[in-house]
């Protein structure tokens, strides 16, 4: 099973129990994260490809880490010139471990409960149709 998560301006295809390094997201290391923008869900068998999303599918999964890519050298150059800049950057990520992809068999297993606690019209008293 598998899914593909648009978060931070990127595609990722995740599975679950995966750890996948996302573009810097809010919150703390152990808080939960949820992703709905899903474009594409498969279970195995059947594949949904989502016009954008796919709707009723959600990844969820926690935060492992928060922290700072390695760092990269941006260096410029022009000959004959004297001119040289050296600068480095490191892009802050958070690692996330995903927990669970929920499509659309997981609902109709909660569905079912809450249906059979709703009471149920009598033959005493008879449903009016609306007008």
């Amino acid at each position: 099973m598998y899914a593909v998560v648009n978060t931070g301006g990127k595609q990722y295809k995740v599975q679950e129990g995966q750890i996948c390094r996302f573009e810097k997201l809010p919150g703390d290391v152990g808080a939960p994260v949820s992703f709905d923008r899903v474009l594409m869900f498969s279970d195995g068998e059947n594949v949904r490809v989502g016009q954008p999303v796919v709707p009723d599918v959600a990844v969820q999964g926690h935060i492992v880490e928060q922290d700072k890519a390695r760092k990269i050298l941006v260096f410029k150059y022009k000959r004959r010139k004297r001119y040289r800049r050296k600068l480095g950057h490191r892009q802050p990520f958070t690692a996330v471990r995903i927990d669970r992809i929920g499509g659309p068999e997981a609902e109709p297993e909660e569905a079912p409960a809450m249906e059979a606690a709703e009471p149920e019209a009598t033959p005493e008293t008879p449903a009016t149709p609306e007008e």
